[in-house]
């Protein structure tokens, strides 16, 4: 899968207090094989440096409420959130590792010019 050593490199790239990296392990199939230990056996096997949490089912419902709540299409999804909280990107599949890089760098500039505005306002 792509997704995830593209989510490891961007991990790598970016300063962790300028860009979060959290993966969201969303079982809707083969949920006896893909566990949380299966899922914990193998982030550490392919060393993925980033928090990966575990999707969670509601009353009978076959989708996980993370994935209900985004109306994701399957996996991967990749979301991207902003500074203030707000989902500002998703896209079904995996981003080209340039359009990747220039969507996140238009948000990261979105808070530098936020922090130089606020600093410039400053007496």
């Amino acid at each position: 899968m792509q997704a995830l050593p593209q989510m490891q490199r961007v991990r790598q790239t970016f300063p962790a207090d300028r860009v979060a990296v959290i993966g969201l392990h969303t079982v809707f199939e083969h949920h006896e094989a893909q566990g949380p230990l299966a899922l914990e056996a193998f982030l550490h096997e392919y060393r993925y440096a980033f928090p990966v949490g575990v999707d969670a089912y509601a009353n009978g419902d076959p989708l996980p409420l993370t994935m209900r709540a985004y109306a994701m299409q399957g996996t991967p999804t990749l979301m991207l959130i902003d500074a203030q909280g707000r989902l500002r990107e998703q896209h079904f599949g995996v981003l080209d590792d340039l359009v990747l890089g220039v969507a996140l760098g238009r948000l990261l500039g979105e808070v530098d010019a936020a922090e130089a505005g606020a600093a410039g306002a400053s007496p």
